[in-house]
């Protein structure tokens, strides 16, 4: 039952992450369009992982956004990504065992 429960709840966050895809690959800007900062690159870099698996079935969803304002968006992004994949949240439940 709690297996059931668990993967529910996973596949409904992963849905609901899905709406939160960073933005379409154009090759052009238009004109009126504002180019992404750095608040916008963390936001993309928080959501990558969904965005990824998203823009492998979607041609209209990119990974990173184009029109961005350049080293900002970056280091952004890169933070968002971090935060995300880093490991380090159970690394002191294990330094913890190795104590007792």
């Amino acid at each position: 039952m709690r297996r059931a429960v668990l993967g529910t709840m996973v596949v409904a966050g992963l849905l609901v992450l899905a709406g939160c895809t960073a933005a379409a690959n154009d090759v052009v800007t238009p004109p009126g369009v504002e180019l992404a900062g750095f608040w916008q690159g963390v936001w993309h870099g928080l959501v990558s992982p969904v965005t990824l698996v998203v823009s492998l079935f979607r041609d209209d969803v990119g990974l990173y956004a184009v029109h961005n304002d350049g080293a900002w968006y970056d280091v952004g992004f890169m933070v968002g990504v971090s935060t995300v994949l880093s490991g380090g949240g159970g690394s002191t439940v294990v330094a913890r065992g190795r104590r007792r």
